[in-house]
């Protein structure tokens, strides 16, 4: 599955926004992000193209299986990342960014190996 980080940053995003508002169109996209709306018309255009988006003819935006495969993938590396740092004691606003910003990169290896040890450490404290 190879998909550009931006890629992956709109699908989560459209996956939060689902989550939030129950329906997605582009102009939700372009305020949460901070985009221009041209610039989202072209990146819906690409994921629509490549089959991880669909649109109706309202403009509302649904994750096909592809999409949401990667949405949701990333979303919740995006959330344990989150609580991982924040559980470090790292501010939850400046947990959430920084998550944002390894979520993609960080290797399968590396992100399993800190869940398994936040959650060991976790037991550990329960006890």
């Amino acid at each position: 599955m190879n998909i550009h980080e931006s890629a992956e940053d709109y699908l989560e995003k459209i996956l939060m926004l689902q989550e939030q508002k129950g329906s997605v169109r582009s102009i939700d996209i372009a305020v949460a992000m901070g985009f221009s709306k041209p610039s989202v018309s072209v990146a819906m255009k690409n994921l629509r193209e490549n089959g991880y988006i669909s649109m109706d003819a309202d403009g509302f935006i649904k994750l096909e299986a592809p999409g949401m495969e990667i949405a949701q993938r990333i979303y919740g590396r995006h959330r344990k990342l989150t609580a991982f740092f924040v559980a470090l004691g790292v501010d939850p606003e400046t947990a959430s960014k920084d998550a944002c910003k390894v979520e993609h990169d960080l290797s399968e290896e590396t992100y399993s190996k800190m869940i398994a040890f936040a959650e060991k450490a976790e037991k550990e404290a329960q006890k």
